[in-house]
């Protein structure tokens, strides 16, 4: 057993995020400049705001989690080549809203080169950018793009007193993905600390199953152990299917009776430091599978764990993805949910009707991280040490008239969180049970 309050991971130093900022401004021409800003409030009605979360970008080369700031990168700059705006620093606001770093504080606590406060950001900025003739910024942020265009703007106004002006536009996103798709050794301590979390959730959501509650009262369980154990809550929107809500893939209603003799399955993970866990479970609701639940989902379970056997560097995706395909094929030939030849109905795309997404996909800052899958078109990404993939594969049978009652309605995933390592792969999520006995014992031990 876990112990019931887990000692947290240390954090990110600033000095890991600087040696990011460096790695990615060499991949950059001397004239260029970067801009990324970070996330702002947003609001969820009236003078009701979501609880704020960083854009994962930006506070992969800072660590910093407040809102409205901007991140200038100026490769040679003399003064420090990376430089912070920030929110104001101001007495009545902080008041009702709390503390704020201001220049001084992001410097001191974020190893940032320079800091100003936003009042200051339409002036120095200006002065900062001045003979940058390449900018870079994010094309799918539209905060990023307008700032590109103001800038440009700018620079074509210096042009008569003999500045350079910006000459072209990249999209920095490809060059900061490519580095978070491998995870360095403080990354992935945060992760592992993620999963634990998110797999005591799991445990924990087990034991309380009982028909009688609704959906809500396991998605209740799992996020007060999120947050119980230092995390900021749900990484993405908690999924608990009951019965044949399972077969709806991203179900989030939540809402629904659990009945004696269905299963339910839970898609939940925890974030913490903004890193995500992610695991799906399926399990009896009262704690006891039927034989046709163990049978479906004894399938599930030998694709996902011959798929996480392959994990090790070299292996792909595609690879891992197409043997869970052959796998449950031919589980679900021998289940009498179709017929013919393995090759036959993996050609005509007969399984689709059972298995319709695909079995992994990165895992990081964002809960379907970035980083490219395909070195080009014809080429999947080998793995490399440092990577962290899901796989989960699942079966979704319809409640339909040419399936067996017994199979009706039923919906099974299973999925674990993998780091690929030097000599093979650590599962991360391996605490929360996946084997049928180990389940009914958890579930037995109330």
């Amino acid at each position: 057993m876990l112990p019931d309050l887990m000692p947290r991971p240390a954090a990110i130093t600033p000095d890991a995020y600087a040696k990011r900022r460096a790695a990615l401004m060499a991949t950059l021409p001397a004239s260029a400049a970067v801009l990324i800003p970070g996330a702002s409030l947003a609001t969820r009605s009236r003078d009701s705001e979501y609880p704020f979360r960083q854009n994962s970008d930006f506070y992969y080369l800072t660590g910093i989690v407040e809102p409205d700031a901007l991140l200038v990168l100026l490769p040679g700059r003399e003064a420090g080549a990376a430089v912070v705006f920030c929110q104001d620093r101001n007495p009545l606001w902080e008041a009702w809203t709390g503390r704020r770093l201001g220049a001084a504080g992001v410097v001191a606590e974020h190893g940032v080169d320079e800091a100003f406060e936003n009042a200051e950001r339409d002036v120095q900025l200006s002065a900062l950018l001045e003979g940058r003739e390449q900018l870079f910024v994010p094309f799918d942020d539209g905060e990023a793009l307008a700032l590109a265009e103001q800038v440009y703007a700018e620079s074509q106004a210096g042009r008569r007193r003999g500045i350079a002006p910006v000459s072209g536009f990249h999209d920095v996103s490809p060059l900061i993905h490519a580095m978070r798709l491998v995870k360095a050794d403080d990354e992935i301590a945060l992760m592992r600390h993620a999963a634990e979390i998110s797999a005591r959730a799991h445990c924990r959501a087990m034991r309380a199953s009982a028909a009688g509650l609704s959906e809500y009262h396991l998605q209740a369980e799992l996020e007060h152990e999120f947050v119980w154990q230092g995390g900021s809550g749900p990484a993405y929107s908690t999924i608990v299917g009951g019965g044949d809500n399972a077969c709806v893939l991203h179900y989030v209603e939540n809402s629904a009776p659990l009945n004696d003799g269905d299963l339910v399955l839970i898609d939940a993970g925890a974030e913490f430091d903004l890193y995500a866990g992610d695991i799906t479970r399926t399990f009896p609701v009262s704690g006891t599978f039927s034989e046709a639940q163990r049978e479906v989902y004894e399938t599930v379970l030998a694709a996902q764990e011959s798929a996480v056997a392959v994990i090790k560097p070299g292996a792909t995706l595609n690879e891992i993805h197409q043997g869970v395909v052959r796998d449950l094929t031919a589980g679900l030939i021998e289940l009498g949910l179709l017929s013919g030849e393995v090759d036959e109905r993996i050609a005509d795309d007969s399984y689709r009707r059972f298995y319709l997404h695909s079995t992994s996909h990165w895992l990081g800052l964002d809960v379907h991280d970035v980083g490219d899958y395909r070195l080009d078109a014809d080429t999947p990404r080998p793995l490399e040490a440092g990577m962290v993939l899901t796989v989960e594969p699942g079966l979704y049978i319809p409640d339909a008239e040419d399936i067996p009652a017994a199979y009706r309605g039923m919906g099974i995933r299973i999925e674990d969180d993998v780091v690929v390592t030097a000599t093979g792969h650590e599962v991360l999520t391996a605490y929360v049970p996946k084997r049928v006995a180990d389940i009914e014992a958890l579930m037995a031990s109330k």
